[in-house]
């Protein structure tokens, strides 16, 4: 440990509800997914339902092909800008979204948000679950006769949490898998639309309906889709691998950038023209029901895999990883990581996804608003304020400069509550709205109200103790002394990959 390095105390575990083995900071020697497993994560995230009906809103708005799928390239990479800033939270300091949020919003404040985004992620994982389980329902009652979606969604759902638990490991693994299947099958789809065009004599590129949809309120609705995950990529860059001491931004974060601007991007515009084409062609904007009503025998059975993996590539990485850690988060030391999988997938059910489903743009332009405002926060907080630095050892002391006022930051309160009712007043536009009043109102309450009073240590000596992959080093706790220390990567313990998460 260098001599600049702080060091807090903690509470012992039993007494510290900051304290839990799986929001403990990575370490550099703990990160296992490599540039190509990154980009696989998020070619099968990319594959949702409802980017199929994005596309397809587009051209039934009266907007062409080309525009339609410029509008979403656009619309991602401008998330995938947001994405990148929070996610450099997970690849320098190695911490989950919930566990940062501490900083802005104090060590009791930071349930408000964390807890919100792990229902929302849990909601999401409630409704692939289900989508899954009527392609397994669609598939075994095709060879057998038997139809039982309930049964399917139980059991779908406890295969997704077995697998999940196994670690940030296994989560990879599928998504190697899955995702080089999930596009090859996605390319299929698109032969087999273009099949039906050539039968029709149809033209997609030319294609215009009598809509007035609005190019702003479409390039924005698509901003919405990641939303959520773009505050809370952190909770998986984290275990990203990437170069220690380097101090460059776009060097340290490579691997993220070329999965986030790249594939992401490329992906969301892939799968809306599918569902545009669809549309374009049958009226139908669900490719995978078009398909389903012609198909037969084997064709059938690839399309119902493709769906059933599509659906859990999707939840592992992007709905139940952040659910449980958010939940861990709040419930710590009582609740483990695996425990807070089952959690999520209990949560997920509770609010009966098969309804979700129908008022699913509702749902999507209702949490737009508030996710957008803690995206703000962060990204001011981290950036504008603390340059990067997080003094580390006292985001898990409950009497640390965390603390605030009893574990609550009202500067941030404030901001997102304020910054999440305004962007009601326009759901639409939500996202524009809540990120900027959002970022403007918590940074001046913090200079001109909180840090008055509660002074921040990387704030005020915004020197490199307060830095750690770009100085080489990880933070690394000691259950037996209770202490925080900052090692180099040649003294890290020979640990290896955590199996937790």
């Amino acid at each position: 440990m260098d001599a600049t390095t702080p060091r807090r105390s903690s509470s012992p575990p039993s007494a510290n509800h900051l304290l839990e083995e799986s929001i403990l900071p990575t370490w550099l020697n703990q990160r296992p997914i490599s540039l190509l497993g990154f980009v696989w994560i998020w070619v099968g995230l990319a594959i949702v339902i409802v980017t199929f009906q994005y596309g397809a809103n587009g051209v039934e708005g009266g907007l062409s092909l080309p525009v339609v799928m410029l509008l979403v390239l656009g619309a991602t990479m401008t998330l995938s800008v947001i994405m990148t800033l929070t996610a450099d939270i997970g690849t320098e300091h190695g911490l989950s979204f919930a566990v940062f949020l501490r900083a802005p919003f104090g060590t009791l404040g930071t349930h408000f948000p964390s807890v919100s985004r792990g229902v929302v992620a849990a909601c999401w994982f409630g409704i692939q679950t289900y989508l899954g389980a009527l392609a397994i329902n669609g598939l075994v009652e095709y060879w057998t006769g038997f139809a039982s979606w309930p049964l399917w969604y139980a059991l779908f759902l406890v295969v997704q949490i077995v697998n999940v638990a196994l670690g940030i490991k296994a989560v990879e693994r599928l998504a190697s898998v899955a995702a080089p299947c999930i596009l090859a099958v996605s390319i299929w789809m698109y032969y087999t639309l273009d099949g039906i065009a050539d039968l029709e004599g149809a033209n997609i590129w030319t294609f215009a309906s009598g809509g007035d949809l609005s190019l702003v309120a479409f390039f924005l609705i698509n901003m919405v889709v990641w939303a959520p995950l773009a505050v809370d990529i952190p909770s998986i860059t984290r275990f990203v691998r990437t170069v220690p001491g380097e101090r460059r931004f776009l060097r340290r974060n490579r691997n993220v950038l070329v999965a986030q601007f790249v594939a992401l991007p490329l992906m969301q515009a892939w799968i809306s023209f599918i569902g545009a084409v669809s549309f374009v062609l049958t009226g139908e904007w669900n490719p995978v029901d078009v398909i389903q009503g012609q198909s037969t025998g084997f064709v059938l059975a690839l399309l119902l895999v493709m769906i059933i993996l599509a659906q859990w590539s999707t939840n592992t990485a992007a709905n139940v990883v952040p659910a449980a850690l958010n939940f861990v988060n709040a419930a710590a030391p009582h609740l483990s990581y695996r425990s807070g999988v089952v959690l999520a997938g209990v949560v997920g059910t509770a609010v009966m996804p098969w309804l979700l489903l129908d008022n699913l743009f509702t749902f999507l332009s209702y949490y737009g608003g508030f996710i957008a405002a803690i995206a703000g926060i962060m990204i001011c907080d981290y950036y504008v304020l603390r340059r990067r630095r997080l003094n580390v050892p006292a985001l898990y002391d409950p009497r640390g400069q965390y603390r605030y006022a009893r574990g609550v930051n009202p500067a941030a309160l404030i901001a997102w509550f304020g910054a999440s009712a305004a962007a009601l007043w326009q759901p639409d536009y939500a996202y524009v709205i809540g990120f900027p009043v959002a970022f403007a109102v918590y940074l001046v309450l913090m200079r001109t109200w909180i840090l008055r009073h509660h002074p921040q240590a990387e704030i005020d000596d915004p020197g490199d103790a307060y830095l750690a992959t770009s100085v080489g080093r990880s933070w690394v706790y000691d259950a037996d002394s209770r202490t925080f220390s900052r090692l180099a990567v040649d003294e890290l313990p020979a640990k290896g990959e955590r199996t937790d998460i």
